[in-house]
């Protein structure tokens, strides 16, 4: 499996940081799309949506436990560090072939980065870190269905497409994925497998 991301833009003006900061008690909550389905995204990837789908459905567990957390930059691990977090995630849905969420900017030092940059006018956007494999069809690369969604992560832009701070593709052992993964999350995604069955 490989890690792979895929990156949105957030627009976030001064009157949605007011507004976010008296409606939540100071605190700095981003709303927006963060991924999609279905659609050429710019490192060449496709992700079909019975598979984001799927993947948002098991990531409501960790939204719920409170865990779903996101760092600074894209690290080239399939971990999240909780020395780099910066922000969680409180909300994730689908519309169509959009994934909207909700996302609390935290105070920890990682989060205090992401609040400055983004009070200073800073474009900023989230981006989605999982392992899996691709397969070639025709010019793009489409996301197979052992993807696994690990996390949202905030970004930059990057001034070329796939120009990440992360080695793209890196290769992730499953020992890797069980530092994350706990086994209660990975009964939760056997259940919500069998679950689907049930509706095909």
């Amino acid at each position: 499996m490989k890690l792979l991301t895929e990156w949105c833009a957030f627009n976030i003006t001064k009157d949605m940081i007011k507004e976010s900061r008296e409606r939540y008690g100071g605190k700095l909550v981003l709303k927006g799309p963060i991924q999609k389905s279905n659609t050429l995204n710019q490192n060449g990837r496709i992700y079909p949506r019975h598979i984001l789908e799927r993947e948002i459905m098991n990531y409501q567990k960790l939204i719920q436990e409170n865990r779903a957390m996101g760092e600074c930059d894209h690290p080239d691990s399939s971990v999240v560090e909780l020395k780099n977090v910066s922000q969680v995630v409180k909300e994730a849905y689908m519309q169509g072939d959009v994934v909207y969420g909700a996302i609390e900017i935290l105070d920890t030092p990682s989060g205090k980065i992401i609040q400055s940059l983004i009070e200073s006018g800073v474009m900023l956007g989230i981006s989605s870190r999982g392992v899996g494999s691709t397969q070639k069809k025709g010019n793009t690369q489409i996301v197979q269905d052992d993807f696994q969604l690990i996390c949202f992560d905030m970004v930059s832009e990057p001034s070329t497409p796939g120009a990440y701070v992360m080695k793209e593709g890196k290769e992730v052992k499953r020992a890797d994925l069980n530092k994350f993964f706990n086994k209660s999350d990975r009964i939760n995604r056997i259940f919500n497998d069998v679950l689907r069955w049930d509706n095909e």
